[in-house]
């Protein structure tokens, strides 16, 4: 009997919803060869948290994004900083370490750019409840968060997006993309 509710609780807790039932259909269809995809932000908001509960990332304990035009994205993650400064000491300057330490729930707003395949970004702003914190920080922070992920990004460097798209881009509460 025991095992039977470890079982059902485990099959809720991992239950896919049908968000992230869409992405896994999508990532067939790209490798199948299938051309384009939209996903609302709510779909995607609702991937993240199940696959971060599935899979967590070195890191990374939460995220939330909203979309809006013109590659425009706003972010609300939750960022272990010590684990980024134990892993690259001297990412986080002296200065920003009473601040960004621990676990902290940053908001970053980003803009992306595809060129053949291939994402690079630029932060746009970035704050610790009201503190502004640099971007360089951020993109050396994220840059060493990349790296300790299973596909080891390099984000100083233009990313290939994912399962052979070309194209990737937002509107207000949308992501879309194709082959």
């Amino acid at each position: 009997m025991a095992f039977l509710k470890l079982m059902l609780l485990l099959s809720v807790c991992f239950a896919q919803p049908p968000a992230s039932v869409k992405v896994l259909g999508i990532i067939k269809n790209l490798q199948a060869g299938r051309a384009r995809f939209d996903l609302t932000e709510s779909e995607v908001n609702q991937h993240i948290i199940h696959a971060l509960k599935v899979t967590p990332r070195p890191g990374l304990d939460s995220m939330n994004v909203k979309f809006f035009d013109a590659n425009y994205i706003s972010t609300y993650t939750t960022v272990d900083f010590d684990a980024v400064e134990k892993w690259k000491p001297g990412t986080i300057p002296m200065l920003l370490r009473p601040v960004l330490s621990g676990r902290r729930s940053i908001w970053v707003d980003i803009r992306f750019f595809v060129n053949s395949g291939r994402v690079t970004f630029k932060i746009e702003k970035a704050y610790y409840e009201k503190i502004p914190i640099p971007a360089y920080v951020l993109e050396k922070a994220i840059q060493v968060i990349a790296a300790r992920q299973p596909e080891k990004y390099d984000t100083s460097k233009p990313v290939p997006l994912p399962f052979g798209m070309t194209k990737l881009w937002t509107k207000a509460q949308l992501v879309s993309g194709e082959k």
